[in-house]
């Protein structure tokens, strides 16, 4: 009879100091899991600040690019047409500008920049604590 309730005490001990071991294995495990998220996120930020300096290098150079490209066209013109190359960039410019805001016009009217599904939830949830 003693020998069975030895065993039971130990078993007991055991269990318990078993199941502490796990618990304390998966919160090491899901601490490293934390942490290696935390060195990914850290490198994601950093290429984003890259690839955003480097889209805003190549906006600037497009921009040189594109100057750089009117204004041969105007020297390679002027003997011919004159002032009136100055007014025909200026006008296929201003055209392009018009056209960009009609079509930044009509995003913002069909509301694709809304989130339609997400106000709808919101508006349910306010309807629901109301």
């Amino acid at each position: 009879m003693e020998r069975q309730q030895t065993r039971s005490e130990d078993a007991a001990p055991g269990f318990i100091a078993g199941f502490a071991g796990l618990a304390k294995s998966g919160f090491a495990l899901l601490m490293s899991r934390v942490e290696l998220a935390a060195l990914e996120l850290g490198e994601v930020r950093n290429n984003i600040a890259k690839l955003l300096l480097v889209g805003a290098l190549g906006i600037v150079a497009l921009w040189f690019a594109l100057g750089c490209w009117t204004a041969l066209i105007i020297v390679l013109a002027w003997d011919a047409m004159g002032w009136k190359i100055l007014l025909i960039v200026a006008a296929a410019y201003s055209l392009l500008a018009l056209g960009i805001l009609l079509y930044a016009r009509t995003m913002l009217g069909s509301e694709q920049l809304s989130m339609p599904a997400t106000m709808t939830e919101l508006r349910k949830d306010r309807d629901a604590l109301l």
